[in-house]
């Protein structure tokens, strides 16, 4: 925009009518302002009795305050009424469809279960997709590159859920597994798969450690 056309902006008229439209506005704002912060303080007092598990939730990439608050007020801060975390992610409906044949892949369509949950954490996934050396940005990269954006952000959701309940069952912290877990290499899992594959093939395979093959 030009300057001419800047200067003339700021011309104008304003009337009574307007003055009085823009008190009517600035009250009304004030009015919901106050309503929020009565919300907050009831909230705030309402998770008292789980302090000490709740702000744990914050310690996952993605996660703020309010998305804590709003996790634990779906899914509660009591894991035993859950028996697994497969249960937990069942009913929340962040278990994608596992419907595989000759190699392809048919449906990867979630189960249904809290929309309103799943719209937290699916908003919590994408935070933690743009976070900086963290295991579930990485995790969201890999799954990108294979199965689209979307479905990458319902597994990285999943494994939202799946820590919220580890953390709130056992009263701890988030750990941080690094940007790098996908490259380091799992030697207990190569270890377990190449001796199934060995073992289909009739072979007998004894591990032995590299003191004592030496």
């Amino acid at each position: 925009m030009k300057k001419e056309e800047l200067r003339d902006a700021r011309e104008g008229r304003v009337t009574d009518h307007h003055r009085f439209l823009v008190k009517e506005y600035l009250r009304e704002i004030e009015f919901f302002d106050e309503m929020i912060d009565r919300f907050d303080m009831r909230i705030e007092m309402g998770i008292q009795p789980f302090f000490e598990n709740v702000p744990l939730l914050d310690t996952i990439p993605g996660i703020d305050l309010i998305t804590t608050e709003e996790i634990s007020a779906e899914i509660g801060v009591n894991m035993e009424v859950f028996p697994t975390v497969r249960h937990l992610c069942s009913w929340a409906g962040m278990c994608p469809g596992n419907n595989e044949s000759g190699g392809k892949r048919k449906s990867g369509k979630t189960t249904s279960g809290s929309k309103w949950l799943r719209a937290v954490l699916s908003g919590a996934a994408w935070s933690a997709s743009r976070t900086k050396g963290t295991y579930l940005a990485a995790q969201y990269r890999r799954h990108a590159k294979r199965i689209g954006k979307k479905r990458a952000i319902i597994a990285v959701g999943h494994s939202i859920l799946t820590m919220a309940y580890y953390i709130m069952k056992n009263i701890v912290p988030y750990k941080e597994w690094g940007g790098d877990y996908f490259d380091k290499p799992n030697f207990d899992r190569l270890k377990s798969y190449y001796l199934k594959r060995l073992e289909s093939l009739g072979c007998y395979v004894e591990i032995k450690g590299v003191n004592e093959a030496a």
